[in-house]
């Protein structure tokens, strides 16, 4: 067995969840027998499965384990494995120390050591969120009890209405994905088996080729009222009088006496005969925003109706905002975020991690992205399946799920540089609409996923730089998303990789 050095590799990782890589060091590792002496080894708890590799480590405590998976002796990633082989075999399982060590150990990583002072406060946030106390669900990720009391008062009246259970869904995490120079580890929410795995392989291509950059170059969230007028004319006069810009400040100044937050940047009016719609686009702090636009909306349309008399409001929301569903205005306008993440993955790592080519890689992404979705006839669909990184990193944040149908448009680029030896890959999405205040963000297990990314909450300092950094997060986890399944498709792993960890 070889062991990895550097905390990246500590993970066990899939070419596109086939052939695994566990090691790049010929030395072998040091035999778990000789790690604690044996009186240590008297007081710990012991391990009820099994398996070779579990069993030979049922003397020893949480701690100690977990000291092993830093030395790269252990990998936290094959536990699972371990527990699957000795339930086959017959033997009682013991799932839930694999999750409890590995909680220890990303508490560990997160906790703070070595960590910039002022980013303390977020390190022992982050590292509070893996906590194995035994407390109830009102604070960090349940992982063995949970407080249906508790939970069930935080939806009261917010969450959810005619509450008949709950839906257990497993989180797992990718990385640590190193994202405008520092590591971050992503929770994701999912069902789909090989999902968790291929995205973490990305991310291992991503730090091992020196990281991932990104910008945010929009952000504005949006709702657009329909009206009706008496003749066509009349909902042009409209139009033209926005336009103006004393106008157009008057209706900001009404627009924002409803909100400390949200500052209206513009609204584009669009005449459809007789009929006018107004799309208002506000930034909105730390907030996704729907609530505060619409509440801003009604009271700009109160002085608009004073000077348009003729003017009626027929409905707050006209589909042109667009909300929950796919539609062109979002794809070329934005909506919520606009997020561009890159990376140039070096020709070694391309071959050593992802097991395909530079030239494999261009040609599958420009016919499969470009070309295919083209044919298709898709808006914002130019990417491989942008769609389950944002989905699950939506179920994991407490963001709203459905609006990941407009989140997920996202273009995918790959262009061979430096003479054709290494790959810039870029993806470029318009409209992540996140939040880290509202919603699902103030359950405690959606939260302490908000504060393992280091986002919970406002920013008090700074309005709005939570959610995005969020925003941010997901556009590069979607990055490491897309370069892992384009390399499963580039060396024809897919369908073997689903076969072996989505049986």
């Amino acid at each position: 067995m070889r062991v990895f050095k550097e905390p990246y590799r500590f993970f066990a990782t899939t070419v596109g969840g086939g052939d695994e890589v566990t090691s790049t060091s010929s030395s072998p590792a040091p035999t778990i027998q000789t790690e604690f002496d044996e009186e240590t080894k008297k007081k710990t708890p012991i391990s009820k499965s099994k398996s070779k590799k579990l069993h030979q480590l049922r003397g020893y405590s949480d701690d100690e384990v977990v000291d092993m998976v830093m030395k790269g002796t252990v990998s936290q990633y094959k536990l699972e494995r371990e527990i699957k082989q000795s339930i086959l075999a017959g033997n009682e399982p013991d799932c839930e120390r694999a999750v409890r060590i590995r909680r220890l150990w990303l508490k560990k990583i997160m906790g703070g050591e070595g960590a910039e002072a002022e980013d303390e406060v977020n390190a022992l946030k982050r590292s509070m969120s893996m906590s194995t106390d035994q407390v109830d669900s009102s604070r960090g990720l349940p992982f063995d009890t949970f407080d249906v009391n508790n939970f069930y008062g935080q939806v009261l009246g917010k969450n959810c209405e005619n509450v008949v259970g709950f839906v257990p869904m497993p989180v797992g995490f990718v990385g640590p994905l190193k994202l405008d120079d520092r590591d971050v580890f992503v929770p994701l929410a999912t069902t789909e088996g090989a999902l968790v795995a291929s995205t973490n392989r990305g991310c291992r291509a991503i730090s091992e080729s020196g990281g991932a950059k990104s910008s945010i170059f929009a952000d504005g969230m949006t709702r657009a009222p329909v009206f009706k007028l008496p003749t066509a004319t009349a909902a042009a006069e409209v139009k033209n009088w926005l336009a103006d810009e004393g106008n157009f400040a008057r209706v900001k100044e009404s627009f924002e006496e409803t909100t400390n937050f949200g500052k209206l940047n513009r609204v584009k009016a669009m005449v459809a005969g007789r009929n006018l719609f107004l799309r208002f686009e506000c930034t909105t702090g730390d907030a996704m925003g729907m609530n505060m636009i619409s509440k801003g909306c009604m009271n700009a349309v109160g002085l608009l109706e004073g000077e348009f008399p003729d003017l009626k409001m027929v409905a707050v929301s006209g589909n042109a905002c667009t909300d929950k569903k796919p539609s062109a205005i979002n794809w070329i306008e934005g909506r919520g975020k606009g997020v561009v993440a890159e990376t140039i993955l070096t020709g070694q790592v391309i071959v050593d991690v992802l097991k395909c080519s530079v030239d494999s890689l261009v040609e599958v992404n420009m016919r499969k992205n470009l070309v295919g979705s083209a044919v298709a006839g898709s808006i914002g669909g130019n990417n491989a399946h942008a769609s389950n990184i944002v989905t699950a990193a939506f179920l994991a944040t407490g963001q709203d799920p459905a609006q990941n149908v407009e989140s997920s448009s996202c273009m995918t680029l790959m262009e061979p540089v430096n003479d054709g030896q290494d790959l810039h890959v870029s993806v470029t999405m318009p409209c992540i609409e996140v939040g880290t205040v509202g919603g699902g963000t103030g359950l405690s297990a959606q939260r302490a996923c908000l504060e393992m990314l280091g986002v919970a909450g406002a920013n008090h300092e700074s309005p709005g730089e939570n959610a995005r950094n969020l925003a941010r997060i997901v556009g590069a986890t979607v990055l490491a998303g897309e370069i892992s399944l384009m390399s499963a498709l580039a060396s024809n792993h897919l369908v073997s990789a689903h076969m072996k960890l989505n049986r």
